[in-house]
């Protein structure tokens, strides 16, 4: 796959769904349908990747190994190793993760934390664009993602989604997550009350300059971010449930950098 390709195919593997479309990469804009089936129960490696050919085959991609393709995992990733299981199997603790997908789908892919490709999708395309000092992204969904970009420069597996808090048993995202909203049947203002807590926690040790709201449910942010009080300006992520689709296939094609004049 050449530098700078127009498109890409991006994968956001998620706790409860599995999406995927083909991306323009100068405008950060689906150019299919997002396809998205279930994420299946118990989320094991072999099931998940016959969810993922599935998706690819719907988008008729499953054989095209000219059109990069990105993927992101609801887990800490590094080296193509996933080192956490928070919504999915324990099978992939510890997992070669970035192999197995290449073995099994027959070609080369870019594998990513699915919080933050979705932080690279609102840095490069969306909310966070030319926004100077540190950006918080977090998805709200069936746990909650993070991102940390300083500058422009993604800092990657935060997991701001599992501070603990003092003297609970739950972590921030069994407390806080959209999936805790829908289990107890909270209110906007109940649940506002709980990221209200969060968000404040979060501000107090990162002193950040800009919160950005992704998952699905940023598509109701009128609902509860007008509820949180912060010193921090919070706004929903411009891509929303798309951003993990967009910023996975981003990731997927190298960027030509400009390079020193050399002397």
């Amino acid at each position: 796959m050449a530098s700078n390709a127009s498109k890409a195919v991006g994968v956001d593997i998620g706790g409860t769904g599995i999406k995927a479309g083909i991306v323009d990469l100068e405008k950060g804009e689906l150019l299919s349908d997002r396809i998205k089936v279930p994420t299946p129960a118990g989320a094991e490696p072999k099931d998940v990747l016959d969810a993922v050919t599935q998706v690819l085959d719907k988008l008729g991609v499953a054989d095209d190994t000219d059109i990069a393709l990105g993927v992101a995992f609801p887990a800490i990733v590094k080296s193509g190793r996933t080192l956490s299981a928070a919504n999915v199997s324990k099978s992939w603790i510890g997992f070669e993760a970035e192999k197995f997908f290449e073995d099994g789908l027959g070609r080369g892919i870019h594998f990513a934390n699915d919080a933050d490709v979705a932080g690279i999708a609102e840095v490069r395309y969306g909310a966070a664009k030319g926004v100077e000092g540190l950006v918080i992204l977090t998805t709200l969904g069936t746990g909650i993602g993070s991102a940390m970009i300083y500058d422009g420069v993604l800092i990657p597996n935060s997991e701001l989604g599992h501070l603990q808090r003092a003297e609970h048993k739950r972590d921030a995202e069994g407390y806080a997550a959209y999936s805790a909203m829908e289990r107890e049947e909270l209110s906007w203002e109940k649940w506002a009350k709980r990221l209200q807590w969060y968000y404040d926690y979060v501000e107090f040790l990162f002193s950040p300059d800009l919160f950005v709201v992704g998952g699905g449910v940023s598509k109701h942010s009128d609902e509860f971010l007008g509820l949180l009080k912060l010193n921090t300006p919070i706004v929903p992520a411009v891509h929303r449930n798309n951003a993990g689709i967009i910023g996975a296939a981003a990731l997927a094609v190298p960027v030509v950098e400009a390079l020193p004049a050399v002397k």
